[in-house]
């Protein structure tokens, strides 16, 4: 998905994970036709998207508890940032940096991207902040993928604020 989604090189992602760039595109092979051959119903993706709501209101109301509930255990989210990817590994470790951006003053819209369900978000000037897709496997985010790099973003074609279409 950092590829597909977010134009991380395969050598980046290899770093990342500890795999050589050649074992990383494989993995990335593997988990294109996995996704491409699980069907999903209208159903699921409304299923989907309800787990992800349900963790931007805890997020937003700062409900550390209820963030617990909604992430998995081994939850990872990555973060490509100007500064690189950031990985934050766990519920826990996941759940506190959610929580910090109760207080962030930003337009959240629901969004899917690639397929998965996620937000798009801008600051309180309009201006692109990032974006954010959620992997949920039996009603629980098992990965959260983001991108707030301006480069990044500018390269992905994303809807400018609703307030100024």
């Amino acid at each position: 998905m950092l590829h597909d989604m977010f134009a991380v090189a395969f050598e980046e992602i290899g770093r990342i994970i500890g795999r050589s760039t050649d074992a990383t595109k494989m993995l990335a092979s593997r988990a294109r036709r996995k996704v491409q051959d699980t069907p999903r119903s209208a159903e699921d993706r409304q299923q989907r998207r309800a787990v992800v709501d349900a963790f931007l209101a805890a997020a937003r109301s700062g409900d550390f508890q209820g963030l617990l509930r909604i992430l998995d255990p081994d939850v990872a989210w990555r973060s490509c940032t100007t500064r690189g990817v950031v990985v934050r590994l766990g519920a826990a470790e996941v759940a506190g940096r959610a929580q910090r951006g109760a207080r962030a003053t930003v337009t959240a819209r629901p969004a899917f991207i690639n397929g998965e369900p996620g937000v798009v978000a801008w600051g309180a000037n309009g201006k692109l902040l990032g974006v954010m897709a959620c992997t949920v496997v039996d009603g629980r985010i098992v990965e959260i993928l983001s991108v707030s790099d301006r480069e990044r973003l500018a390269s992905m074609g994303l809807p400018a604020h609703p307030g100024q279409a």
